[in-house]
């Protein structure tokens, strides 16, 4: 089981001029001490508009930057708003590609759709059809990565003519594959069209467990694939602190995760938001509480001593989860102490999940092999298609 990191580059207020620079500074940092500690990947999410619960809304150029500051963490931009109103498809494959090269080929490209009525409306993407643009916008922007030329495109949604969509990315024939799932249904989608299943869900073990197999069952027996090749994958975010002072931990664990969720509530559910006026730290903390205002659902999960930790990721593994993605950056938690827990979570517990890990390297491998070969089986052949649009040239008339 592999183990990555993700960021939301949650920004509570009050703000000062320079929050968003120390913000950004600080997790450039941390991405640095996630490389050196020996993780597998750096995610990075895309939103707009969500204002103190996420400030992500240029990943690719943060993962940019987390590019040049490691050297062998992968870097996951995941996810990105794919509705073509969000991101064109030419637009999203120029990116992808280029942040593959310059990162040496540790590019790994997942899709969303943005899960809020705040960001779709923002862009005038009609929420019942948020899915099917996505996906289209996807297959698209795959394709451009591909074919040489792209030979166009044309739907009642979206019109592309052909171009060749330059550069083209290290990865051959493109970077692993992804899509966002917060439910079964989603995660079964994932598996039909051959993609890893990034789960923010923030499921139990015994609940992954069977999501797992399902997840496998699919995609070796039903997929077919959207890309040109197959990511067989199932990650699972979960929210990540470990430090020795048990005290701390329950602190930050009712404080910043606390926000977090509450932040998650009032942008999908029941927040009224008055753009550049809401405070939602304000309304999360004079918020009535319950139990002292610790959120029961986080308890199980990777917030803890390392001895605590360590259980925890023992049972995920067991479920045949492929990858835990840690969310640290939340709330308020303080840069250095995101960092140490980093540090001693690489000296403490994540030494035997590494060696496990690459134990399994070559039955892993047997069974990715074994999965493309049926999955791409079953993928229409792509009749070649020549190019018959004429481009003016500049000064052509």
């Amino acid at each position: 089981m592999k183990m990555g990191s993700s960021f939301l580059h949650q920004l509570p207020r009050p703000w000062s001029a320079e929050s968003e620079y120390t913000l950004l500074k600080d997790l450039l940092e941390q991405a640095e001490v996630i490389d050196q500690s020996g993780f597998d990947y750096v995610w990075a999410t895309e939103h707009h508009f969500l204002e103190e619960y996420s400030h992500s809304s240029a990943p690719e150029i943060f993962l940019a930057a987390c590019s040049q500051r490691t050297k062998n963490v992968r870097l996951g931009h995941g996810i990105v708003q794919t509705p073509a109103q969000i991101n064109h498809p030419a637009r999203v494959a120029e990116r992808v590609a280029t942040l593959d090269l310059i990162s040496g080929g540790r590019t790994e490209f997942g899709t969303g759709s943005g899960a809020t009525l705040n960001e779709l409306g923002g862009f005038l993407v009609p929420q019942p059809e948020k899915k099917n643009l996505q996906i289209e916008g996807f297959r698209v922007a795959v394709r451009m990565l591909v074919e040489n030329p792209f030979t166009g495109y044309e739907s009642k949604t979206l019109s592309v003519p052909p171009r060749n969509v330059i550069p083209k990315p290290l990865q051959k024939p493109h970077p692993p594959l992804w899509m966002a799932c917060s439910r079964r249904e989603s995660i079964l989608d994932a598996a039909r069209l051959g993609l890893g299943a990034l789960t923010f869900s923030f499921v139990s073990p015994d609940e992954a467990r069977q999501w797992v197999k399902d997840y496998y069952e699919v995609i070796e027996n039903e997929s077919v694939p959207l890309g040109y090749a197959v990511n067989p994958n199932f990650a699972v975010a979960t929210p990540f602190l470990c430090d020795m002072d048990q005290k701390l931990l329950e602190k930050v664990r009712n404080e910043s995760y606390g926000f977090f969720l509450y932040g998650l509530g009032h942008y999908s559910f029941f927040g009224e938001h008055r753009p550049g006026k809401t405070d939602l730290w304000h309304e999360f903390t004079t918020a009535p509480k319950k139990d002292g205002g610790a959120p029961e659902s986080l308890a199980q999960f990777c917030v803890g001593t390392p001895k605590m930790v360590r259980e925890q990721l023992r049972e995920f593994e067991e479920s045949g989860i492929d990858q835990v993605i840690g969310v640290g950056q939340v709330g308020r938690t303080p840069h250095e102490l995101t960092c140490s827990s980093f540090r001693l979570f690489a000296k403490e517990v994540l030494p035997e999940f590494k060696e496990r890990d690459m134990a399994n390297a070559r039955r892993r491998d047997e069974r990715r092999a074994r999965i493309s070969e049926k999955a791409m089986a079953r993928k229409p052949k792509q009749e070649e298609r020549e190019v018959t649009a004429v481009i003016p040239s500049a000064g052509h008339h």
